[in-house]
């Protein structure tokens, strides 16, 4: 959506007319007096949007906007202690146009349909070096507004005390990684990582890895290693830098997971990535609700199975294939406290394999209004 809106700076009649017409949907805004007061100590505070095909350098006229104040500290302090006056911001609380704010808040938003896009843009625009790294705040004053923030990210009720339970926080600050083990691989990153493969590209690196170890060096056919179950289960690619360098395969079934077909290059076999790969697939399978974590371990490998908990149980079977011996082995796990379970928001259900702790682009998708193209085609056909 965003390739086809601009963002820009209103004049202030624009400006007065982008206020008024927004004031129909939210009479709660600031008067116009108090944006433009704002907007004057720091034009970065407004944003107008247009649809690109509509737009006239010549005479810029938005149909949306985004407004934002740049707090200080002592803003951000009022305005998560419930202090905070949006709808008349002392200036002692604000930022001056040159100084790095200690938050930006999302003071109103009037962008429907479509326009919606356009916060994105606005976003991009406050990731200048004056204003990158510095984290979001925001308050819903409709559904709608809701929504959006939750499709870009926002997460509300995360800040200590009482008046902050009702803002919407996004972190761009600095932090310590928060992704999950089985998705910590981005680009650029040193040392040992792991991704979820989700592309046909992925799925190339892992029968690479798999045909180097397995067919290269244990002369296992072609046939045997892929046996038919890899287009039926989970595949984990753990990186050593930006090069892949080993994988695991999970698959589901009602109530085990089973974790096989780990397999990491001879190079890399004195980094910790085979340690990672498996903590990433017992979690990833914890995750996914499943407590018993089946596998097939050559025996000559018990040894390192039973490091993460694994144990050949009474009972477990001894067999052969692919001229290796096998034995039977479980691990017992915990229940994972963010296990989805069917109480789990649906947005979350829909996320890529692996990326339940993030927004994808369906949870963008609802920011658009219910249209049924599909139905409204057919019945005006008839």
């Amino acid at each position: 959506m965003a390739r086809h809106l601009v963002v820009f700076t209103p004049t202030p009649d624009d400006l007065a007319r982008l206020i008024a017409v927004a004031r129909a949907d939210l009479p709660g805004l600031a008067s116009l007096a108090t944006v433009r007061r704002v907007m004057t100590a720091n034009p970065d505070s407004v944003y107008a949007i247009a649809p690109r095909a509509r737009f006239d350098a010549a005479d810029p006229r938005g149909e949306g906007f985004v407004a934002c104040l740049m707090l200080n500290a002592d803003g951000l302090a009022a305005l998560r202690s419930g202090a905070f006056d949006a709808s008349n911001p002392p200036a002692a609380l604000l930022a001056g146009q040159h100084e790095r704010p200690a938050a930006i808040y999302v003071w109103g938003v009037h962008a429907r349909r479509r326009l919606a896009g356009g916060v994105g843009l606005v976003f991009d625009r406050l990731s200048s070096p004056l204003y990158r790294g510095v984290d979001f705040y925001a308050r819903a004053a409709t559904p709608e507004g809701a929504d959006l923030l939750t499709g870009l990210g926002f997460v509300r009720g995360t800040l200590p005390g009482a008046a902050a339970r009702s803002l919407y926080h996004l972190a761009r600050s600095p932090a310590p990684e928060a992704a999950p083990i089985y998705d910590s691989h981005r680009p650029g990153r040193r040392g040992v990582s792991v991704a979820v493969v989700r592309s046909m590209d992925d799925l190339a690196r892992v029968i690479a890895l798999r045909a180097s170890v397995y067919m290269a060096e244990q002369a296992c056919p072609y046939d045997e290693e892929f046996d038919g179950n890899d287009l039926s289960a989970t595949h984990l690619v753990g990186y050593v830098g930006d090069e892949p360098a080993g994988c695991l395969r999970i698959r589901f079934f009602a109530d085990f997971a089973k974790i096989e077909r780990l397999a990491v290059r001879a190079e890399h076999r004195n980094t910790r990535l085979a340690f990672t790969l498996v903590r990433a697939g017992i979690e990833l399978a914890r995750v996914k609700g499943y407590r018993q974590i089946y596998g097939h371990a050559q025996r000559r490998l018990v040894d390192f199975w039973s490091r993460f908990g694994a144990r050949v149980f009474e009972g477990a079977r001894e067999f052969t294939f692919s001229d290796f011996d096998y034995v039977e082995m479980l691990l017992e796990a915990e229940p994972h406290p963010q296990a989805i379970g069917l109480d789990a928001d649906p947005y979350v259900l829909i996320r890529p394999e692996g990326r339940w702790h993030r927004a994808g682009v369906l949870d963008w998708s609802r920011i658009r209004p219910v249209t049924r193209p599909s139905v409204d085609t057919r019945v005006a056909a008839r």
